[in-house]
């Protein structure tokens, strides 16, 4: 017998750079106060809250008297993010469980680099979405309009405002383009399926907020109508945040995105080391427009929720789940290994541990560790191993095992984790370095800073080790002492002498070693093309017999710093560098007899 299917509420989040006024988009779409109560202007927590279509449908009517619904859904199911956390743990098998996104962009700033990770999120996870440009209010001589859709608004603007509106829409337009989106702004567009949305709204004053409902109406039935079917048979959902709540203990907040979950279920739960088996012993739903984290009332216990929903789950031994794991139902116990093999298989595709020359990534959720992973991914840099929870000692010594074949991937990642005591103590021991952020482009990016900057340092130290080619010529009439040592002047013809370098003449005679560089009298350690200065030689030269005045002579540089120098760092070395290396180099292994002058 077949399941019965239904069509259920998609699943929206909403992403953005830090203050792009996400909560308060959220706030005003819901009509609670939790924008207000937010500490700062940030948003702190993880949650949920449902939509209904009615609400929705009040929302638009200023701009249709109703939402033709080709496909009837319930509603919305509105996630709350905080940064891009709770986007990154919405995951099922490398995919999302989100139907549709909300990417805003303050349209007076732009693009921000978290615009950019938010962007890249969507592109990896396949995600429908829509550009709110925010702040539409702050744009110089805008009159706001509290409540009116966009459109009704901004024909009510001077010229001279529309204009600038215009202006500041085409540079998102741009860089959607150069992120490989066409766009454009809403009610322009004449296919959704090719062409990102812009609807320029104010989620403090309310303008807009009709238009970009009825853009997510219209897509959610246009595009998403076999996406929405879901099964009435055992839930399946994903772990968005694990919690400690008075009197239940560890609890779970979870979103349902197929299925039915009911009280007294045999559930399976992703858990860092296995997979995690136990009933459900409570569940409890906000009410429709109230906000899960911080309802106005209690939530309700009920003995069962159907996808879509967030729900707070409650049962034992929960204390081993992880944010972003899978969780599903094992409807009878035939079943249960089964499904708990299918649910480990997908905590496990994420986790990485191999024997390759990589960093250590470690994050507090699997949705962020499959995030952060795949940011690494675009800038190439290998992983070692990847796992959720603390940096610890293991991951140093993990981490460790690289550094003699690449110090400088002897390297923990470690986003919104903390590090033990001993873990800090044998890095510093091990010379493992460990980088932390509470955000992936900036954990990213402070590692490859670093990178750079200590390649350079190291290839710096490389070179200054090796002995760079020379030439030089016995100034006539500027010879101050013939022997023990040697005291003369010489022009610098090409390339650099220093302090301690071997010359050789012409025909590769060993003539000695430069001891000192004096210019008017005062020492330097190195010389250079076009200077004139006296050089002291050190070894059994006498001027006269074994060099002359106005002889040509070449530092002697080791055929291994030869070669090192044109494979590694010819473009440190100008043209005619390289051309004295190359004839030195011919002249040791026998190919020519001399050297010109």
């Amino acid at each position: 017998m077949s399941e019965e299917r239904y069509v259920r509420s998609p699943i929206l989040v909403v992403l953005g750079h830090v203050d792009v006024g996400k909560t308060t988009l959220l706030d005003k779409i819901r009509g609670t106060a939790v924008a207000k109560r937010e500490p700062g202007t940030m948003t702190q927590h993880i949650g949920a809250s449902f939509l209904p279509w009615r609400a929705l449908e009040e929302m638009c009517a200023p701009l249709s008297k109703s939402v033709r619904a080709t496909v009837k859904i319930p509603g919305f199911l509105v996630i709350d993010t905080p940064g891009h956390e709770a986007f990154s743990n919405l995951r099922s098998r490398g995919g999302s469980i989100a139907d549709l996104a909300i990417l805003m962009v303050d349209i007076n700033r732009g693009f921000e680099k978290q615009t950019y990770e938010a962007i890249e999120l969507l592109k990896s996870r396949k995600t429908l979405f829509v550009v709110a440009a925010n702040k539409i209010d702050r744009v110089p001589g805008w009159e706001p309009k509290p409540g009116a859709p966009f459109v009704h608004s901004f024909a009510e603007q001077s010229p001279d405002v529309q204009a600038k509106l215009e202006e500041l829409l085409a540079s998102i337009i741009v860089e959607l383009n150069k992120e490989g989106f066409a766009a454009d702004r809403y009610d322009r567009v004449r296919d959704f399926a090719r062409t990102v949305a812009i609807v320029p709204i104010s989620a403090v004053t309310g303008e807009g907020i009709p238009d970009l409902m009825l853009v997510l109406a219209g897509l959610a039935q246009r595009y998403l109508a076999n996406r929405l079917v879901a099964r009435a048979g055992p839930a399946k959902g994903v772990v968005l945040e694990v919690k400690e709540v008075p009197g239940l203990g560890t609890s779970v907040v979870t979103i349902v995105y197929d299925g039915v979950l009911r009280k007294g279920d045999t559930i399976v739960v992703g858990g860092l080391e296995k997979p995690l088996v136990t009933k459900v012993k409570a569940l409890l739903m906000p009410k429709p427009l109230d906000e899960m984290r911080s309802p106005e009332d209690r939530f309700l216990a009920v003995d069962e929720v159907k996808a879509a929903a967030g729900v707070l789950l409650a049962a034992q031994d929960l204390e081993g789940a992880v944010a972003g794991a899978p969780l599903a139902v094992a409807p009878d116990p035939e079943s249960l290994e089964k499904v708990a093999k299918e649910v480990q298989e997908e905590v496990n595709a994420v986790k990485i541990a191999r024997d390759v020359v990589g960093v250590v990534v470690k994050a507090d959720t699997l949705g962020t560790l499959e995030a952060l992973v795949n940011y690494l991914r675009r800038f190439d840099i290998p992983v070692r191993y990847a796992d959720v929870g603390p940096v610890v000692r293991r991951d140093v010594v993990e981490a460790s095992v690289v550094r003699n074949v690449d110090r400088l991937r002897a390297a923990i990642l470690a986003f919104n984790v903390k590090v033990t005591e001993d873990a800090e103590a044998e890095a510093k021991s091990r010379g493992v370095a460990i980088f932390q952020s509470k955000i992936i482009y900036q954990l990213v990016e402070d590692y490859l800073e670093w990178y750079e900057r200590e390649r350079e340092a190291e290839r710096r130290a490389e070179l200054s080790k090796l002995v760079l080619p020379g030439k030089i010529k016995l100034l006539p009439g500027y010879v101050f002492r013939r022997s023990d040592p040697a005291i003369v002047g010489v022009q610098v013809l090409a390339g650099r002498i220093r302090r301690g370098y071997p010359l050789i003449a012409r025909d590769g005679r060993r003539i000695g070693e430069i001891m000192q560089i004096q210019e008017h009298k005062k020492p330097l350690d190195e010389a250079v093309k076009g200077q004139e200065v006296a050089i002291s030689i050190r070894g059994k030269v006498i001027v006269g017999r074994q060099i002359k005045e106005g002889d040509v002579l070449y530092v002697d540089v080791p055929l291994e710093h030869a070669s090192k120098l044109l494979e590694k760092f010819a473009n440190e070395l100008s043209e005619e560098e390289i051309a004295i290396l190359k004839m030195v180099r011919a002249l040791k292994l026998g190919l020519v007899n001399s050297l010109p002058e």
